[in-house]
């Protein structure tokens, strides 16, 4: 007992001294503190420690005021907040998960409890990986490939979350579907169609199994995307193409926190959310100081049904984020593809089912863009004898991460502009998922087979991407209100004019939730968060507008089962009083959820939300009716919104901006 505890000291010591002495309270767990979590568990949990799996590791951030607290004081010389992490576990012979609390720097648990709601928490990827190669030593698998006449060696199976329909008691388990690879590296093009395994992840075996039909297995040709395997005819040869920055980069990486231009912001990494922007600032020139835009932006949630409702595919109704986790499904980035020449790259880490460290190398990168985009101009004729011509190249600054949930790829994109706007981005690449079918030509099919047929017995199932982003915008303090700025017809009812119309901006302040909710596109609106405390010298209240993106929204019956758990998808915009428990849009338990811990719970209680605190909550996405140029790997989809200041200034804040000096380049046909 006396070495253990010795151990333990001396590990607590290292931990400590590996680290900052005094790390932003924002900043993401190290290995050093996943270490120390993971012994802290081994010695608050010594007999049931190998019956526990850590589904969820990550930092418990300081409540809001704690850290607006810790900003306004002298950081230098003031204690940050104690650093916490938070874990869900899961105890595989009680079938319980667990919630603890871990305060790293008295090495205790401050508190711990049993969950008894529903729903399951995040799916490991060890425990994925696990259940994967069951089928490999199951005889009636086996004997399914042989019948199809393939070899089990170029089999892979991969894991697939089950949903809820209904069922008064759930298990935690898990549908593995089934590939084939030979001739191609693109296996999601070859299903075994028919062939359904289900898996228990507690108990780690497989409760059952279903080989219903055969259908004729697609072909691995023209299905590859190697391009050290494609064969001619290739596609279009582009030139080269480079930045150049000779002065260097124009932005600052210290630790976590990044500059440049006029923003400063907070980079942190979770293993759900992936990128977390927070304390996003920008420096006013003319009141010499940063003001505060952003507190906290991630994805929460996104949601991914298919519409086959057949056996086989009826289940398909994924939690991306909160079942797969957008940050332990990141990608290392490749330099000068990925990312251009000028990126630079950070890493990140989450801990495995054990606790222990992962590291994943480049899942950040930060870039200066510059496309030949115009941050503003104009020409003036009119004036005697003279042409004035001013222009000012945009260039912006980058945050870039790619997570590849299965067959599909996310680049997430956070860019910054010097007017002050946030631009959030999302391209969509990767592989269709596909199923296996009959038919050669469109003239073959009959009925509904609920997809695109794309190439020889392979169809492209319709399905839908709801990306959910939480938005706790802080216009220039925390104090905020959500203005409806609704553009209203005029008749025109006076004979001095011949117009017999106009349209007017009818403001609204909402006062509730209720009052905040809105599906876009039925009414022509400005959706601003304001500070009405806050004035411009004519007196317009500061504030931040909604400019959205492609809108879409959810057309499955609220009463279906999937749209139930995805409620938070009826509205593309809610907000809510600032809480720190509601961060996920879909509820922190997603798997097998019931749709009764998400947003559309939460607003139910129709809370005040005028001058407050408040989030925004933002929802856009795709109707992917997919086509044949999405075989065999889809051109990036590309969407998004931008978050654009609306009074916040007294002027165009970038009116004295100066243009970056020009590199000579010997493409330009004109050069000094």
């Amino acid at each position: 007992m006396a070495m253990k505890l010795l151990f333990f000291f001396l590990f607590a010591l290292w931990s400590c001294r590996a680290k900052p002495i005094h790390p932003h309270p924002l900043d993401p767990l190290t290995p050093s503190e996943f270490n120390l979590v993971q012994t802290i568990l081994q010695k608050s949990y010594p007999s049931s420690i190998k019956n526990l799996t850590l589904q969820y590791i990550g930092l418990d951030e300081p409540d809001k005021p704690l850290i607006l607290s810790w900003l306004s004081s002298s950081k230098s010389k003031s204690k940050p907040p104690p650093r916490r992490a938070f874990v869900v576990a899961r105890d595989h012979v009680h079938k319980q998960s667990l919630e603890i609390t871990v305060e790293l720097s008295t090495y205790s648990i401050v508190s711990s409890k049993i969950y008894t709601g529903h729903g399951y928490p995040l799916l490991s990827l060890e425990e994925q990986t696990v259940v994967s190669l069951l089928p490999f030593s199951y005889e009636p698998f086996i004997e399914s490939v042989k019948k199809r006449g393939l070899n089990i060696s170029e089999v892979a199976c991969t894991t697939f979350s089950v949903g809820w329909f209904g069922e008064v008691k759930t298990k935690r388990v898990l549908n593995l579907l089934c590939y084939y690879m030979k001739g191609t590296a693109n296996l999601y093009m070859r299903p075994l169609e028919g062939v359904t395994i289900v898996v228990d992840l507690d108990e780690v075996r497989i409760v059952k199994y279903v080989d219903r039909f055969i259908v004729a297995m697609p072909k691995a040709e023209g299905t590859e995307y190697r391009a050290s395997k494609l064969k001619p005819p290739l596609g279009p040869k582009l030139k080269g193409i480079t930045v150049t920055q000779p002065d260097g980069p124009g932005f600052k990486i210290d630790g976590h926190t990044v500059s440049w231009a006029n923003w400063a912001f907070h980079l942190g990494f979770d293993v759900r959310a992936g990128p977390i922007i927070s304390l996003a600032s920008i420096f006013d020139v003319q009141e010499q100081k940063y003001r505060r835009v952003l507190y906290q932006g991630f994805i929460s949630e996104l949601f991914v049904p298919y519409m086959d409702p057949t056996e086989e595919w009826y289940y398909k109704t994924f939690f991306d984020s909160g079942e797969f986790g957008f940050g332990q499904s990141a990608s290392s980035l490749e330099p000068f593809t990925d990312c251009p020449a000028n990126a630079a790259f950070l890493d990140a880490y989450y801990a495995s089912s054990d606790g222990t460290p992962v590291k994943i190398s480049n899942v950040f990168c930060i870039f200066e863009k510059y496309a030949g985009d115009v941050m503003w101009r104009h020409t003036e004729t009119l004036i005697p004898g003279q042409v004035i011509t001013e222009v000012r190249p945009d260039v912006s600054l980058v945050v870039r991460m790619v997570s590849t949930v299965g067959n599909y790829d996310y680049i997430i994109d956070w860019e910054f502009l010097p007017s002050g706007s946030i631009k959030l981005g999302v391209g969509l690449t990767g592989i269709l998922e596909v199923k296996g079918a009959t038919y050669t030509h469109t003239d073959q099919i009959k009925e509904d087979v609920y997809g695109t047929l794309l190439a020889d017995y392979t169809i492209g199932v319709y399905h839908d991407h709801f990306l959910a982003y939480y938005l706790d915008l802080d216009i220039d303090g925390e104090a905020n209100s959500f203005i409806k700025n609704n553009l209203e017809t005029v008749k025109v009812k006076h004979h001095s004019s011949p117009r017999k119309s106009y349209w007017t901006v009818v403001s609204e302040t909402a006062k509730t939730e209720a009052d905040a909710r809105i599906k876009l596109g039925l009414k022509a609106s400005e959706l601003v968060v304001v500070n009405s405390n806050k004035k411009t010298k004519p007196g317009n209240k500061v504030g931040y507008r909604l400019l959205p993106g492609s809108i879409i929204h959810p057309l499955l019956l609220n009463d279906d089962y999937p749209q139930i758990r995805g409620a938070f998808t009826n509205y593309n915009v809610w907000v809510t009083p600032y809480n720190k428990s509601e961060k996920w849009a879909g509820g922190l338990y997603a798997d097998r959820s019931r749709g009764d811990d998400t947003l559309a719970v939460w607003s139910l209680r129709n809370r005040d939300i005028e001058n407050k605190d408040i989030v925004l909550w933002y929802t856009m996405g795709f109707h992917h009716v997919p086509c044949q140029e999405d075989f065999p790997v889809m051109p990036t989809l590309r969407g998004g919104f931008e978050l654009r200041p609306t009074n916040y200034f007294e002027s165009n804040p970038v009116l004295k901006t100066k243009p970056p000096k020009n590199v000579y380049s010997p493409n330009c046909s004109s050069h000094p």
